[in-house]
């Protein structure tokens, strides 16, 4: 099974090299990305979404199918941990042998930087189209603030703040909100992700100024869900899927 799988890395490895071949050069200022592309991105982002951030303009508006998906393959990622990975098994079924070592500095260090951890997390969140930041970086942040405190306690200080449910929930929600914004656009009248259009139902915006407050949404959409992807993997590896104790 192992000659199986090597196999398989070696051919895919050699596709891909091939494949590298026919790619531009990098940095190629005549390739099709830097003569149409980068251009307009470059030029027009700022006209056109009102965002100063155009990595973010990029990602959530032009590129919004593609982040969207992201996003769900994110949450496929957490939910195949979960199933592959969790155990269910009665409180009275617990190894005796299991023992915590902590450390009073290290926890109260862990406690006092997790709020901080948090602020800046929604920070990075709620400024990421107008600065280096979004929803990815923001939700990875918040859910180490998380893992700080797993680390530093146990798993029961997560799941008492964090319960399994609500994890799932809130990943699920975050990827609803995403798409959501997208229904609603064409609700609107107009396709699938165009926010330009929800100026309809934002009062006293624009169409580009919408275009802006709904790449926040889009946001906090993904902030939400690699958030609760990033405590499920952790909680699950830790505890090899028994949510008794961490590492």
């Amino acid at each position: 099974m192992k000659l199986v799988g090597l196999l398989a890395v070696i051919v895919t490895g050699i596709m891909l090299l091939y494949a590298v071949e026919d790619f531009p050069g990098w940095a190629d200022p005549a390739s099709p990305a830097s003569l149409h592309l980068s251009p307009h991105y470059i030029t027009e982002t700022m006209e056109e979404t009102s965002v100063p951030n155009i990595v973010t303009a990029v990602l959530a508006d032009y590129r919004g199918f593609d982040t969207m998906f992201e996003t769900t393959v994110i949450l496929a990622a957490g939910l195949a941990v979960l199933i592959v990975l969790r155990r269910f098994r009665r409180e009275d079924d617990h190894d005796e042998s299991d023992v915590s070592y902590q450390d009073m500095i290290t926890q109260t260090v862990c406690r006092l930087m997790a709020p901080f951890m948090q602020l800046f997390a929604l920070y990075v969140i709620a400024h990421g189209h107008h600065s280096p930041g979004g929803g990815f970086q923001g939700g990875v942040i918040l859910g180490a603030s998380f893992i700080l405190l797993g680390i530093s306690y146990d798993l029961k200080m997560i799941l008492a703040r964090m319960r399994e449910r609500c994890n799932l929930l809130l990943a699920n929600v975050g990827v609803l909100i995403f798409a959501g914004i997208g229904f609603l656009s064409l609700l609107l009248g107009a396709n699938y992700l165009d926010y330009s259009v929800l100026s309809k139902v934002l009062p006293a915006t624009t169409p580009v100024e919408a275009r802006s407050l709904a790449m926040l949404g889009v946001e906090i959409g993904v902030g939400l869900a690699v958030m609760a992807i990033v405590i499920s993997i952790y909680v699950n590896l830790a505890s090899h899927g028994r949510h008794d104790r961490g590492l």
